[in-house]
């Protein structure tokens, strides 16, 4: 709690396990260590029994109350909300990966961009180029689509030409008309993005970017409201998808997800043509995009 005392942690909220508690502890203690008086602006003081910022001064610096922060260090029980901890980890000018690791301690939601998206390595974009002639794209775990390469792109023309929020692949599978709906397996493969990012929504409760896309899909889905409402769960994984294209019918097509090492919750999916007319049209749907793409240059 800002500028009071700490709260004590009720019956109906979950006991933290002690090793966690501790490990917390010993995090914070090494981390308000390493960080001297003149780093932040403060006179050095005298009879400094330890290197680095005092317990008070960290909780004065991060605006929360001298005892809370030091039954925080001593791991106690107590309620640690996300706002809070985001101070403390501006004061002690963690990084991300440090940050990471304090919600994860605390057992807490962790905050993240509210695009959710983060910063794909060049590699990523590298590897990529490099898969054509198969379609291959990059998703959050919110099924945002942050890159894709071109034969991706020609498969699915709708979904890239869109902007963020909208370019999203469970968004779309949802809200397109059963006409329009590019998966042709769609009501199977629903079921497993549902799965799938119930999955990925325990790592943000309480985020306001989640919650609303949340909301706000079940409220232009109600197939998506009353699967959500199952609280199904699923990792990503290897499985069938078909799509259907207006220009060369269906394409059988084997995804295969393999998660990312950086930003967190991205993960590549690759999608294998299941046979050789499925790669012939993927083949054409490429060679008609680039066509394409030249005739508008001239």
């Amino acid at each position: 709690m800002r500028n009071g005392g700490p709260v004590p942690m009720t019956g109906a909220v979950r006991e933290k396990d002690p090793v966690r508690r501790t490990e917390l502890a010993a995090f914070l203690r090494s981390r308000r260590e390493r960080i001297s008086p003149a780093d932040v602006g403060l006179p050095p003081g005298l009879r400094r029994r330890t290197p680095g910022l005092r317990r008070e001064e960290v909780a004065q610096l991060a605006g929360v109350g001298v005892t809370w922060y030091t039954w925080l260090e001593q791991g106690r029980r107590i309620n640690a909300s996300v706002q809070v901890l985001d101070a403390v980890a501006r004061t002690l000018r963690l990084d991300t990966a440090e940050r990471e690791h304090l919600y994860r301690l605390a057992d807490v939601p962790e905050v993240r961009p509210a695009d959710g998206c983060g910063v794909l390595e060049p590699e990523v974009h590298t590897i990529l180029e490099n898969l054509d002639p198969l379609p291959a794209s990059v998703y959050n775990s919110r099924y945002d689509l942050l890159a894709w390469n071109a034969p991706y792109g020609a498969l699915l023309p709708n979904m890239v030409r869109r902007e963020l929020p909208e370019r999203n692949a469970i968004w779309q599978c949802f809200t397109c008309p059963a006409c329009c709906n590019p998966v042709l397996n769609a009501e199977a493969e629903q079921a497993l993005m549902v799965a799938t990012l119930r999955a990925g929504f325990v790592r943000h409760i309480g985020e306001p970017s989640w919650v609303e896309f949340v909301r706000g899909l079940s409220k232009a889905s109600p197939t998506f409201a009353a699967m959500w409402a199952d609280h199904e769960v699923a990792q990503p994984g290897k499985r069938m998808k078909i799509f259907q294209h207006s220009a060369v019918g269906e394409v059988r097509t084997t995804s295969t997800s393999m998660a990312l090492p950086s930003p967190p919750e991205t993960r590549m999916v690759v999608y294998t043509p299941m046979d050789d007319e499925s790669r012939e049209r993927i083949a054409r749907l490429r060679a008609n995009s680039e066509a394409q793409a030249v005739d508008h240059v001239h």
